[in-house]
């Protein structure tokens, strides 16, 4: 518990901008109204698309919101706001299976575009799994930088993990061929990849990854499959539509959103999981190699409307 409890005061203090962008404008709303009338919706509706939640989503909780309004037969605007933060946690619902595959022999192949902190994330997610009393093996099969190499053979030594790596500008097919084959022979359970993520040639893209996969179907057809996408959540909007670009060159299964530290666009979690119906299954709030955990709607829309100042 004492972890989670950390991460939890983490939490509250990393979403510190995201809040005063977006609560403070609550407050001022549901405390200058005096009836719910269609201003307090338009005003509410204008806070959320600022605060990185789109305008897909912020529709969807606003609709909500009146429903629930209508039948609960709500007069105060204050009395809006538990159902408000009801509202927004619905847009997130992870299912049973969200983190199947650390239960199952598999591999997780992480991309995303440089810059993102991927090849970090690979490193942590490593290490907890290790934690966790999992064998676990990662791949260097972004072989496009020299340092993702470097830096991920760095985090395996620290997570005490192997590592499968060739050189830099090898195939990263060749690579994960040889990581699977490495996982079967000493009994893996699960197998992280760090993979490319060159978008701005998603041709190129699209055949690496299909190579990939080709790979992993013919070597290792029983393996469980993950395909996580890492966004920089200080991009907001812009990490949306790298989610919908990634989308389309491959099947993802959840996201990974790093950085949510710091900025004012934490709202994008939310909006991401809405718009695109792809979970996120992790959030990063700091360097350390516990700041990466699996993402909890009620704790993260706590997070954005707690009153605690830590």
């Amino acid at each position: 518990m004492g972890e989670k409890k950390g991460f939890f005061r983490k939490l509250v203090s990393g979403l510190t901008k995201t809040r005063n962008n977006i609560v403070a404008g609550i407050d001022n709303i549901f405390s200058g109204f005096s009836s719910i009338d269609e201003d307090f919706y338009e005003e509410l509706e204008e806070i959320l698309i600022m605060a990185d939640l789109g305008i897909t989503t912020t529709t969807n909780v606003i609709e909500n919101l009146r429903v629930k309004v209508k039948e609960q037969k709500i007069k105060e605007p204050s009395a809006c706001k538990e159902l408000l933060i009801e509202s927004m946690k619905e847009q997130m619902s992870l299912s049973e299976n969200a983190y199947e595959f650390e239960d199952r022999k598999s591999v997780v192949l992480l991309i995303g575009v440089n810059g993102v902190g991927k090849t970090t994330s690979v490193g942590k997610l490593a290490g907890q799994l290790k934690d966790q009393g999992k064998k676990v093996m990662v791949a260097a099969a972004d072989t496009f930088r020299a340092a993702a190499i470097e830096q991920l053979t760095e985090w395996a030594n620290r997570a005490k993990v192997d590592i499968i790596a060739q050189q830099e500008g090898s195939d990263p097919a060749a690579v994960v061929f040889d990581a699977v084959t490495a996982a079967k022979a000493r009994n893996v359970d699960v197998l992280l990849c760090d993979t490319a993520g060159r978008l701005h040639n998603k041709k190129n893209l699209m055949e690496e990854l299909k190579k990939i996969n080709k790979v992993i179907e013919r070597e290792y057809p029983d393996a469980y499959r993950e395909t996580l996408v890492v966004l920089d959540g200080t991009t907001g909007q812009n990490a949306l539509q790298q989610a919908k670009q990634f989308s389309e060159v491959a099947d993802i299964t959840g996201i990974v959103l790093t950085k949510l530290d710091g900025t004012a666009k934490g709202g994008i979690a939310i909006a991401i999981q809405s718009e695109l119906g792809i979970p996120v299954k992790y959030i990063g709030i700091g360097e350390q190699i516990d700041d990466l955990q699996k993402f909890d709607a009620d704790q993260f829309v706590n997070a954005l409307f707690s009153k605690e100042e830590h």
